[in-house]
């Protein structure tokens, strides 16, 4: 049997056809193919192009129970690396980083970093905003369930449209990144004071909404320092959460004195860091 298909309902079928592949083509012109391993897969995403600053991304799935690490892993892990030095037309890329969670890192430690999917929203100046831009990236990082599996992957991909369709993903990413603060700051979650007890031991008093369950990571002013993971004291002064840290994992002959620290603040869907220099 011949079925007769009017002109205008076949054109209009055509049209459909036709934009949702202009739509895929776009989707994927705004993110890389997925790099994937047995537990996890990566890939890059570009924000809209506009001028000589661009917004980009690294996105990393894992599957449940895998992990992998903040750029300070903790008591144990891998950070992880990236290589941008074979892009085209890129002055300069910054990683930014979404607030890590805490985990047990099975040997008594914890460590830091992120589960089930993260993206790390990529701060991209061109060289020049009028001429084509692509973004290589060499990735190296770890993840780890019980034990720890390293992973390398190569990506690329061309900031071409004027509206990207993973801006949306990429500004989302952008908010789970702590923002800059300062110690006293009246927000209701803050660090109220930072002060050494002894030569070896470092206090932070924070103060957070009730309930709210709160993490402090502390970094030294270079990679080669390995301070421990502040530990939240069972008893502190009224109104406070008092987390304590010890001057350990310095680099040999290094005097603290002056030392600039970042400290991050995790509480909830709240996050902030804070830039001290040690008394």
């Amino acid at each position: 049997m011949t079925v007769i298909v009017p002109v205008r309902a076949a054109l209009g079928f055509a049209a459909t056809v036709l934009a949702s592949s202009l739509t895929m083509e776009a989707r994927a012109q705004d993110s890389s193919l997925w790099q994937r391993d047995g537990h996890s897969a990566v890939r890059l995403l570009a924000g809209s192009r506009s001028g000589a600053v661009l917004l980009g991304g690294i996105a990393f799935q894992l599957q449940p129970g895998w992990k992998t690490y903040w750029r300070t892993p903790g008591d144990s892990g891998v950070p992880p690396r990236f290589d941008f030095s074979k892009s085209d037309n890129i002055e300069a890329v910054t990683v930014m980083w979404p607030a890590p969670a805490k985990f047990d890192d099975g040997a008594g430690g914890h460590s830091m970093g992120y589960h089930d999917g993260i993206v790390l929203p990529l701060r991209i100046v061109a060289k020049n905003a009028d001429k084509p831009v692509t973004l290589r990236a060499d990735i190296n990082y770890a993840v780890c369930e019980k034990i720890c599996i390293p992973v390398q992957a190569n990506a690329e991909l061309p900031f071409t449209s004027v509206a990207s369709t993973e801006d949306s993903a990429l500004f989302a990413a952008l908010d789970t990144v702590p923002k800059p603060a300062n110690v006293g700051d009246p927000n209701p979650l803050t660090i109220r004071d930072v002060k050494r007890d002894g030569k070896s031991t470092v206090l932070v008093d924070v103060v957070s909404p009730d309930g709210k369950d709160v993490n402090l990571f502390v970094e030294g002013p270079t990679p080669e320092w390995g301070l421990p993971v502040p530990k939240l004291l069972d008893h502190g002064p009224p109104g406070v959460k008092r987390f304590a840290f010890e001057l350990d994992g310095m680099p040999p002959g290094t005097n603290p004195e002056g030392a600039a620290l970042k400290l991050t603040l995790v509480g909830g869907d709240r996050s902030y860091e804070f830039n001290i220099n040690l008394e």
